[in-house]
């Protein structure tokens, strides 16, 4: 189970995401799916019924490249954009990053892949 373009459309506040046509939504669905699979143990096909958190880490993720995907002057390079009442600008180097779903997918994650303040450790015995 997985999400739908309308769940992605139901969620966004962005009128450019609930504008974008249904194929190239199941096209940033597909996206967003790779992605937190590749992040957790159990892949979401699994799962008879999407557990919250992942469903959640799903829509955000879509939504992020709705908005990457449909935003032309991310590929041109401009500086500032207006989407909607929502503006934004990019400095010199800067690029919109990934929403943060670490904390809703941390459950999902093998247990040997956590890290701790970006410090891992392993011992073993001599």
């Amino acid at each position: 189970m997985s999400i739908t373009p309308e769940d992605v459309k139901n969620y966004s506040t962005f009128e450019s995401v609930k504008n974008r046509p249904e194929t190239q939504l199941k096209m940033d669905i597909l996206e967003a799916v790779t992605y937190v699979n590749s992040k957790i143990e159990k892949p979401l096909k699994e799962y008879e019924n999407l557990p919250d958190e992942l469903e959640i880490a799903l829509l955000k993720v879509a939504q992020f490249y709705a908005l990457v995907n449909g935003d032309e002057s991310i590929v041109k390079g401009y500086k500032s954009e207006k989407i909607g009442d929502y503006s934004y600008t990019l400095s010199d180097g800067s690029n919109l990053s990934m929403p943060d779903v670490s904390s809703l997918l941390n459950g999902f994650i093998p247990s040997d892949e956590k890290k701790t303040d970006g410090v891992f450790l392993r011992m073993r015995g001599i």
